[in-house]
């Protein structure tokens, strides 16, 4: 099974569409902030979140256990792909249902590796993989650009260590995160 969760009106062929609003109706009405979830353990194949994922658990508690209830019912394996408006993007700070930040640093906490790694170094990063009973690897992660910075980068003209200090001190240099993980079991 593939799951598109929180679609809105980006349903996608092949996949559950799924949201808690059934004005834009999706396959499944879930509110994904209720749990547990309505899939079975280890059924998922695929997930994504694409610009959704920002809107919900405003409260840690119910991002916790989001995160909690997308490892139960994901696959080993399974591929998760999450699209999320850059923190420091107006598109981000101007939309008041926009209530937690999403970035590879958040996800980065949910890998057992790197808590473990985190542990024996004394790092004082919080260990949520081994807090939760979760394992997610982060394959890739990409900042997006707006322009024109990211056709200076195409061109040569701006280089990566230049891009990352403006994306890290200033506004709307990058407008998103495509982040993919996949589930270890």
């Amino acid at each position: 099974m593939k799951l598109n969760l929180g679609c809105g009106y980006n349903r996608r062929d092949g996949w559950v569409n799924v949201d808690a609003a059934a004005e834009c109706g999706p396959d499944q009405v879930v509110d994904l902030e209720s749990f547990p979830w309505p899939w079975a353990d280890s059924s998922v194949e695929e997930a994504q979140f694409v610009h959704s994922l920002e809107h919900m658990g405003g409260d840690p508690k119910a991002f916790l256990k989001l995160m909690t209830e997308l490892y139960r019912v994901c696959a080993p394996g399974a591929k998760i792909h999450i699209t999320v408006p850059h923190p420091r993007n107006d598109n981000f700070i101007g939309d008041p249902t926009h209530v937690r930040i999403i970035t590879p640093q958040v996800l980065r906490l949910f890998d057992r590796k790197l808590n473990d790694e985190w542990k024996l170094s004394g790092a004082s990063n919080t260990p949520l993989a081994h807090y939760l009973g979760v394992d997610f690897e982060i394959t890739t992660a990409t900042v997006v650009l707006e322009e024109p910075y990211g056709g200076q980068m195409k061109r040569g003209e701006l280089t990566a260590e230049q891009a990352n200090l403006l994306v890290r001190t200033q506004n709307n240099i990058a407008s998103e995160w495509r982040i993919e993980m996949i589930t270890r079991k």
